[in-house]
């Protein structure tokens, strides 16, 4: 099927990121996050690539988004980490993801799937060490503990990890870096004297920030997200060798010269100085393209930066060309690893004010993704 944009993936970026950060990951074993249709990069061949890179656990918000998985062939261990009721524990079981609780109550939940499918639930449990979002707060550890072993003595469960998640490991220095990982190791403390540590127990809470900032934080396994991606998890510091998988392409569509003082767009934000050529880019906010991107955004055309032109729309926007050459069909670049002079995801999310996690994974499905081996660094 013919389609006027590509998100091109480049695969070989994602294996060299992968091993760059194994590299750095002091020892520990490595689970890639691949929610989120692996960050917008497509899940089962991004999944592959990751695992090639050197990762031997995967990481999903979503019991679904693992089962996705199984179905396109992934065997690796599996974690899902976001279950609200109704998740589909039993179907979890039974293709041996792992699956994550917080709270005594989804606990029990787990054990009553393990009991109907005959199969023991291979748990990881949270603590909240100071973000105040997922995990077990710390009045409530010691209780969530206990339980898990009680369940684990008569097999239902078998406790696989004790983790949790920094709220800002990505700003260097922030003080609730030192308190999580104070609060990290009371939980582990906690855990070890009940019973529920042990050498076959991962610990794990560094996120792609803190594998390239914290050693301290890596434990016996580390998350990387973002950073496989090749996005940077803290831009102010560099890209950190990483490089970026995702160009994001789109064919000119009409290409016609109008006369100074043509309104362009909705509501006229931007009105021609002089005449002018217009490009029409068949992208727009249905894709991903955020709407606020409007003045904001460059593009590559014709081998130099345009500014988008004028209100961003459903299905496309338009770009001033001045009097350089453009033709229907030519290739624009939104967005890339930089190598040709385009924009890269990171300037993106800066001029929109935002993270590059926003600008990928909000590309949407009707852009189908293009899976190349290019080299990389």
């Amino acid at each position: 099927m013919h389609t006027p944009a590509q998100a091109r993936v480049d695969l070989a970026a994602i294996r060299h990121n992968v091993a760059l950060l194994k590299e750095r990951a002091s020892g520990a074993e490595l689970m890639g996050a691949v929610k989120a249709d692996a960050y917008g990069h497509g899940l089962v061949p991004s999944a592959e690539a990751v695992l090639e890179g050197g990762a031997s656990r995967l990481g999903t918000a979503f019991v679904s988004e693992a089962l996705a998985l199984r179905e396109g062939g992934v065997t690796a261990p599996i974690l899902a980490w976001l279950i609200t009721p109704g998740e589909p524990l039993d179907e979890a079981l039974r293709h041996d993801i792992e699956v994550s609780a917080s709270e005594v109550r989804l606990l029990d939940g787990i054990a009553e799937a393990a009991r109907r499918t005959g199969r023991t639930a291979k748990v990881h449990l949270e603590a909240d060490t100071g973000m105040s979002r997922g995990g077990a707060p710390p009045a409530a550890w010691p209780e969530l503990v206990a339980r898990a072993l009680e369940l684990r003595a008569e097999e239902a469960v078998e406790i696989v990890g004790l983790w949790s998640h920094f709220a800002c490991a990505d700003i260097p220095g922030h003080p609730s870096i030192a308190q999580q990982l104070e609060a990290f190791e009371t939980a582990l403390k906690t855990a070890e004297q009940a019973g529920a540590a042990g050498s076959q127990v991962i610990r794990h809470i560094a996120n792609s920030a803190a594998i390239v900032t914290l050693p301290a934080a890596h434990y016996d396994l580390v998350r990387p997200g973002i950073a496989m991606y090749g996005l940077s998890p803290i831009p102010e510091l560099g890209d950190f060798g990483l490089r970026q998988a995702m160009t994001l392409v789109a064919q000119a569509g009409l290409v016609k010269r109008v006369p100074e003082g043509s309104g362009v767009s909705y509501a006229h934000l931007f009105v021609t100085e002089r005449e002018t050529t217009l490009g029409l880019v068949p992208l727009g906010y249905a894709d991903g393209i955020l709407r606020h991107a409007t003045g904001r955004a460059e593009v590559l055309a014709g081998g130099r930066r345009r500014l988008i032109a004028g209100r961003v729309c459903m299905d496309q926007f338009m770009i001033d060309m001045g009097d350089d050459p453009l033709s229907a069909g030519e290739e624009v670049v939104l967005f890339g690893p930089g190598d040709g002079g385009e924009p890269t995801a990171q300037e993106w999310a800066d001029n929109l004010g935002t993270i590059t996690h926003e600008i990928v994974t909000r590309i949407g499905a009707r852009v189908p993704r293009v899976y190349e081996h290019r080299s990389s660094k």
